[in-house]
């Protein structure tokens, strides 16, 4: 008796179904430890990771907190208390708080007079590429800071002009830096546009505004027309 269609299609099916179960068979009989191991080794792999990931979590907190802890110390003046804190926080493989602790050990050594150590830590700072833009421009301005007086004029113009911008971060520090070694190298005009610009600036802080606009009178230019400093700030 010949099949219908319908009888055709579904006995295909049957036979294309067990040939299925049957490649499956195979194929686990072939592969399926390695394929079990595999998933093993991927979830002790992500395992390892969630692991590591809470393990950084609580290190990043328990650094947060010992540089906290060592900041406090040293607005209460009790520096060498702080000092192992920050030791220790300078070696941190994160690079936020050990720009943090190198500066503030950096600063401490400059008020204890060991300006050469002060010098090579803020320069250490400045050259490490892992560390935030906004911490390397500060430990540039330190270092240049620090060594003012022993570098030439056209050192520290070179140094700070690119950081002396409007609209740049550390504009008032650096530009401040910059107006006086132009003074230093007798660019009067060149230091009295930049006074004038650092006194027209609301961003720059109040103190440095202040001396600015000063200086900049000093220097022949008119003033008036400059904002006051801002008290808030």
């Amino acid at each position: 008796m010949a099949r219908t269609p319908q009888t055709n299609e579904a006995f295909l099916r049957e036979v294309d179904e067990e040939l299925r179960r049957d490649q499956l068979a195979r194929l686990w009989k072939s592969w399926g430890r390695l394929l079990i191991v595999v998933i093993a080794v991927g979830l002790v792999l992500f395992g390892g990771w969630l692991w590591w990931r809470d393990h950084q979590a609580k290190q990043a907190g328990a650094e947060g907190e010992r540089l906290n802890a060592a900041i406090e110390q040293l607005s209460r003046n009790q520096v060498d208390p702080a000092l192992p804190a920050l030791k220790g926080l300078a070696a941190s493989d994160r690079p936020g708080y050990r720009a943090a602790a190198q500066l503030a050990s950096a600063s401490i050594a400059a008020q204890k007079g060991d300006i050469q150590t002060a010098v090579d830590t803020y320069a250490g700072v400045a050259k490490d590429e892992k560390v935030g833009q906004p911490f390397r421009d500060l430990a540039l301005i330190r270092q240049t800071t620090t060594q003012f007086d022993t570098l030439p004029p056209d050192q520290v113009i070179q140094r700070m002009r690119p950081l002396a911008q409007k609209g740049q971060p550390w504009f008032g520090s650096a530009g401040e830096l910059l107006a006086v070694a132009q003074l230093k190298a007798g660019r009067s005009a060149e230091a009295g546009a930049t006074f004038a610009a650092l006194a027209a600036d609301p961003a720059v802080p109040s103190s440095i505004r202040s001396r600015s606009a000063q200086m900049a009178s000093v220097l022949g230019l008119d003033m008036s027309a400059a904002p006051a400093p801002s008290l808030a700030r």
